[in-house]
């Protein structure tokens, strides 16, 4: 049966912990010898294009990196189409996008798998990229705090699942009226997945094992950029909110980061940060990934 990744709990629990198992594989099978992977962007990233690219390449694969322009989802050619078209070539499709739904729709006519860059629902290929990164500096998932402060977009929702599902407390601090959405209430009521929320960053950090957090504004925000950061201020990470954590806490962000916004610089290049080994680990787990749904270990 083909397994497609479009959130994180599209893997079950056991599922998760062997892709992060593959991640940390350092002789991977070449699952992908001789195979095509398609990543289409309809926007650009530096972290998820060259994560995706080296790891299809580790894995023996070829990647082949797809404008928006280049395919013209429903423009040119319906999402269905491109994707009965694309998986004639690939034994991966990949996709970083904005309606979620497009994605839904390719996995509804795809026998090879489909997998979620980023959509503006769920981010969950950085999510296994962040329970990595976790396992790295604690041994373990099962039983952390984190502690989310920002909006609760679709990286809060895929992490509060992520979290839920290996056994993490996930907290949120977010201003007024940037909550979950009722498509994400939906989603994290499905999954299991009860993040607490909380009135304060502070609050939010006390006691916690991991302080994470994300832009206030995203790509295709940019003209709500000045009321965003009006409406968030008071909700900086700043060496205040770290002091709340414990004192073994680590600083994560998804990147890219704003400086000056959502975490203080002192935040971001302290000790306690680890953004370039969690960035860093978006390579390792993409090749997990894609060597389990291309076959290993399942």
């Amino acid at each position: 049966m083909t397994r497609h990744f479009l959130e994180i709990n599209d893997l079950s629990p056991t599922e998760i912990q062997t892709v992060l198992d593959l991640a940390e594989d350092p002789a991977p099978a070449l699952s992908l010898q001789r195979k095509g992977v398609a990543l289409i962007f309809e926007k650009p990233s530096a972290r998820t294009r060259h994560s995706m690219e080296i790891a299809t390449i580790e894995l023996g694969g070829h990647p082949v990196y797809v404008r928006p322009e280049e395919v013209g989802l429903d423009v040119r050619e319906t999402t269905e189409d491109v994707t009965r078209t694309l998986m004639g070539y690939h034994a991966v499709i990949a996709a970083r996008i904005f309606e979620h739904s497009k994605l839904e729709r390719m996995a509804s006519v795809s026998n090879v798998p489909i997998v979620n860059l980023l959509s503006d629902d769920a981010h969950p290929i950085q999510v296994l990229a962040d329970l990595l990164t976790m396992r790295h500096e604690f041994g373990r998932i099962d039983g952390l705090t984190v502690a989310y402060v920002g909006d609760a977009n679709n990286m809060a929702r895929s992490l509060a699942i992520g979290c839920s599902m290996l056994g993490a407390t996930l907290r949120i601090a977010h201003p007024s009226g940037y909550g979950f959405s009722e498509v994400a209430k939906a989603a994290l009521q499905a999954a299991g997945a009860d993040p607490i929320i909380l009135g304060s960053p502070i609050e939010a950090a006390n006691g916690a094992d991991v302080v994470y957090t994300d832009a206030w504004f995203s790509m295709g925000q940019e003209a709500e950029m000045a009321q965003r950061r009006s409406d968030f201020a008071g909700f900086q990470v700043t060496e205040e909110v770290m002091a709340s954590a414990k004192p073994s806490a680590i600083f994560m962000h998804c990147l890219p980061a704003h400086r000056g916004d959502e975490a203080a610089d002192s935040v971001l290049d302290g000790p306690s940060s680890r953004i370039w080994p969690q960035a860093h680990n978006r390579l390792h787990s993409a090749r997990g990934l894609l060597a389990w749904l291309t076959g290993a270990e399942r």
